[in-house]
C-alpha cells in the first residue's frame, strides 16, 4: 500500500453511508462545518482522509473495504480510511467524553451545582477516549509516509499527536482546535491529571492551531498554569519536556464565490419564494443553528419576544424565522434543549399571532437550499452563541445578503473579525439583546451597505483553501 506525504484526522470524515432494509449501502457527503470546509480543499487532491466509523452502515462499509481503504473498495471517495472502532468504546469516547466533557469545560457550559462528577464511570470512559485516540494514531502511523505532515483535527483527538509521536517521530504534526478553548480557571473543572494529559496530548504536535488569538492565549495560560510549561506569548510557543510546540492563529473563513454560486441554484430560488410567500413585505430576522446547548437559541427567543413587547409599532411588520436544526439527539441534555426552543417559539406564538401575522417561523428540519435563501432575504442576522470557536454562519450571512445587519454575540470566536460592523451583544442580556435587534432593524441603508461591504472582505480573508495551506506551512 503506497503511503502519503499529507493526512487529515478527524471524527467525522467526508462521506457517510446508510444502510437499508435489503442490506444496500447508499454513500452520501459527510455533515458538518469542519467537514465541508476540509471536503473542498482536499477534493480532487491526494490527501488521505482518516476518520471514525460512526454508523451500522459506516462499519457495513468498512468491512467492504481492504483495510477500511474506502476508496480501494470502489467507492468515490477519494483517499479515506475509516477506523471501526468497537461502538462501546466509540460511544463512551465521543459522546461521554468528547461531547460531554470537553465540549462542555471549552464551552464554559456545565450547570456546576450539578455537574460535572469525576467518578468511577468517568475512569472507564476516559480509558475509552485513550483508546479511541491510540486507534487514530496507529492508523495515521501506518499510512503516513516518512516526514509526512498530518493535520489532526479537534477536540475528540486531544491525545493524538503525542501518541503519534511516540509511534512516528519523523512526522511533523499539527493539531487544530475548532472551539474556543477554556481560561485555567475553568479547565481546572477537568481532574487535574486530565487536564495535564490533554495539555500535553496537543503538545505532541510541532503546531497547535486555533481560531482566534484569544483561544490560543486560553490554551498557552493553561499549559503554564496546570504543566509548568514554559511560554513565550510575542513568539507564541510553548515548551514542555524538551519540545517546543508553535502556536499558531488561523482564523476561517469562506469561499464566498462557491457559496454565492450554490446560493444561485433553482432550489435555492424555489425556497425564496416560497418565504416571500409567508413573510410577505416584511422586514426579516433570521437565525440558521443546531440546537446545540452553546448556540443559545432560547435567550435568542426571549430577546425577541421582550423586543416586540417594547415596540408594538413592529407588529405585523417584523417576522422571525428560525432555523434550530436537530443536533446530538443520543445526549438527553440536547433533547431536552430542543423542547425547551420549542417551548419558547410556542409561546411568542400565542402571545402575539393575528390571524393574518405570523410573528415567528419556527423550523427544526435541516434544508440547507433553504438557509441560503434565508440568508438572501435577510435584514437582520442573529447570532448570539453563548461562545463559539468561530461561527459560519455569521461570516455566511453578510455575504449573501448585502443589506443585512450583524445582531452577533461577543462571545463569537468571529466577532474578533467583524465586531466592528456588527451589533455587538453579551449573549446572557436578553434586554441587551433585544436592544440590538431593533437597532438593527432601523438601521440607515447606506449604513447597511458600508458594514456589509466590510463583513464580507473579513468573512472571505481566510477561505478554507488558504486556511489549510496556512498550517501546512507552518509545519515546514
Amino acid at each position: 500500500m503506497r503511503a502519503h506525504s499529507v493526512l487529515i484526522a478527524s471524527n467525522r470524515g467526508p462521506v457517510a453511508f446508510t444502510l437499508s432494509d435489503n442490506g444496500a449501502l447508499t454513500m452520501r457527503r459527510g455533515g458538518g462545518g469542519l467537514v465541508s470546509g476540509l471536503s473542498e480543499v482536499v477534493r480532487d487532491t491526494d490527501v488521505l482522509w482518516v476518520c471514525a466509523a460512526l454508523s451500522d452502515g459506516d462499519r457495513g462499509a468498512v468491512r467492504q473495504a481492504p483495510g477500511g481503504r474506502l476508496d480501494q473498495a470502489g467507492n468515490d471517495t477519494g483517499p479515506v480510511r475509516m477506523l471501526d472502532i468497537p461502538p462501546p468504546i466509540f460511544h463512551r469516547a465521543y459522546n461521554a467524553v468528547a461531547n460531554s466533557t470537553l465540549w462542555f469545560v471549552n464551552h464554559l457550559l456545565y450547570n456546576t451545582p450539578i455537574a460535572p462528577q469525576f467518578d468511577t464511570r468517568f475512569r472507564r470512559e476516559w480509558e475509552s477516549y485513550r483508546e479511541y485516540n491510540g486507534a487514530f494514531a496507529l492508523a495515521l502511523a501506518e499510512e503516513a509516509a516518512h516526514d509526512a505532515k498530518v493535520m489532526v483535527q479537534d477536540y475528540h483527538l486531544t491525545l493524538t499527536p503525542a501518541m503519534l509521536r511516540v509511534e512516528r517521530p519523523d512526522l511533523r504534526i499539527a493539531h487544530f482546535s475548532h472551539t474556543p478553548w477554556a481560561p485555567p480557571e475553568y479547565f481546572s473543572l477537568l481532574p487535574d491529571d486530565v487536564a495535564a494529559e490533554v495539555l500535553s496530548g496537543i503538545l505532541g504536535a510541532d503546531h497547535a492551531g486555533f481560531l482566534t488569538a484569544r483561544w490560543a492565549s486560553a490554551f498557552m495560560d493553561c499549559c503554564e498554569t496546570f504543566l509548568g510549561a514554559r511560554i513565550d506569548r510575542g513568539g507564541r510557543t510553548v515548551t514542555y519536556e524538551g519540545r517546543t510546540t508553535r502556536i499558531g492563529v488561523h482564523a476561517l473563513g469562506v469561499n464566498g464565490k462557491a457559496l454565492r454560486a450554490r446560493a444561485a441554484e433553482p432550489d435555492v430560488e424555489s425556497h425564496m419564494t416560497a418565504i416571500r410567500d409567508l413573510v410577505g413585505d416584511r422586514k426579516l430576522i433570521v437565525r440558521i443553528d443546531r440546537t446545540e446547548l452553546s448556540k443559545n437559541i432560547v435567550r435568542g427567543l426571549a430577546a425577541y419576544r421582550e423586543f416586540l413587547g417594547r415596540h408594538p409599532e413592529w407588529h405585523g411588520k417584523v417576522v422571525h424565522l428560525a432555523f434550530a436544526y436537530p443536533s446530538r439527539h443520543d445526549l438527553p441534555e440536547y433533547r431536552e434543549y430542543t423542547a425547551a426552543v420549542q417551548r419558547c417559539a410556542k409561546e411568542i406564538e400565542d402571545e402575539y399571532a393575528t390571524d393574518d401575522w405570523d410573528p415567528l417561523i419556527l423550523n427544526v428540519h435541516d434544508d440547507y437550499p433553504r438557509s441560503l435563501a434565508a440568508y438572501r432575504l435577510a435584514d437582520v442576522l442573529l447570532v448570539n452563541p453563548i461562545r463559539d470557536g468561530m461561527n459560519l454562519v455569521a461570516k455566511e450571512g453578510p455575504i449573501l445578503s448585502e443589506g443585512c445587519a450583524l445582531v452577533l454575540s461577543r462571545e463569537a470566536g468571529a466577532a474578533a473579525e467583524l465586531g466592528p460592523d456588527s451589533l455587538l451583544v453579551n449573549p446572557f442580556d436578553v434586554s441587551g439583546t433585544a436592544t440590538a435587534l431593533h437597532e438593527a432593524l432601523i438601521l440607515p441603508e447606506d449604513e447597511r451597505i458600508k458594514r456589509g461591504v466590510r463583513l464580507r472582505e473579513a468573512a472571505t480573508a481566510m477561505p478554507p483553501h488558504r486556511w489549510f495551506e496556512d498550517q501546512l506551512a507552518a509545519l515546514g
